[in-house]
């Protein structure tokens, strides 16, 4: 992608597959990394318009990239989605898992369906995800999940299976770190605190009640998030691996 910036060919020649990229965290860490260079898939479920926005743009930026519409609750799709990838861009160098979803009730209200699915998206999609992507990756690989700081702490009330989903995401980046670190591939943990999108907007009265456990009494920005993934997803990362990187604004401090 033709740019001015320092970290314009960070990724050149790699490819990026992002799980849920058509907004928020997601579409910032797609633009992102089609900056630096990488030709990006991603996916997306019901945000068709939305997808084929952030192609285009990222089109008429001069880099390339291609938007998969797949469920990541559904086991085949995500592997069909590493599949189609592969197939479009020749091979995977990075694989960045950001599908996730947010069910908040009272213990006695969950829902076990709310609680299968925020499993299946937040924690099985990331272990399909992986497993798929690592028989194609090459040494320099690199493997970010999304989590959450709320994988260490849980401020309000109804966020326990959300929390625990995350929580699970720490334990299966240690695990695959091991896997995989033989082979040169390294697997981390982006953690963010509140950030400002459609789905979590910063200016609400909910908002107002986290920024004031945040240091620095603020959400956080999409860019900010993606600006860390893209520095994980990095040739200078190369030592980083099995690690939870908490990006929160001093939420958990």
């Amino acid at each position: 992608m033709n740019t001015s910036t320092s970290t314009a060919s960070t990724l050149n020649g790699k490819v990026a597959l992002v799980q849920g990229g058509s907004r928020g965290i997601g579409a910032a860490i797609v633009k992102r990394l089609a900056h630096d260079g990488a030709s990006v898939a991603f996916t997306y479920v019901s945000s068709t318009q939305q997808a084929d926005a952030l192609v285009q743009a990222i089109a008429a930026e001069g880099g390339r990239a291609l938007a998969i519409r797949a469920d990541s609750a559904d086991a085949q799709a995500v592997r069909a989605a590493v599949d189609a990838t592969v197939d479009a861009f020749g091979r995977l160098d990075v694989l960045v898992n950001n599908a996730g979803v947010l069910a908040i009730a009272p213990l006695e209200e969950f829902s076990l369906e709310d609680f299968d699915r925020t499993l299946a998206i937040n924690v099985r999609s990331v272990f399909v995800a992986s497993q798929a992507a690592a028989r194609h990756m090459r040494e320099g690989g690199r493997i970010i999940s999304i989590g959450s700081t709320n994988a260490e702490r849980m401020p309000f009330a109804g966020g326990g299976p959300y929390a625990m989903s995350k929580a699970a995401i720490v334990g299966l980046t240690r695990g695959l770190a091991r896997d995989l670190g033989p082979r040169g591939i390294t697997v981390n943990n982006v953690q963010p605190g509140p950030v400002d999108t459609d789905m979590n907007p910063a200016n609400t009265e909910f908002a107002a009640s986290l920024n004031s456990l945040m240091a620095v009494g603020r959400y956080g920005r999409v860019e900010e998030i993606a600006s860390f993934v893209a520095y994980l997803a990095g040739p200078e990362a190369g030592y980083i691996t099995g690690a939870s990187l908490t990006i929160d604004g001093g939420f958990a401090a």
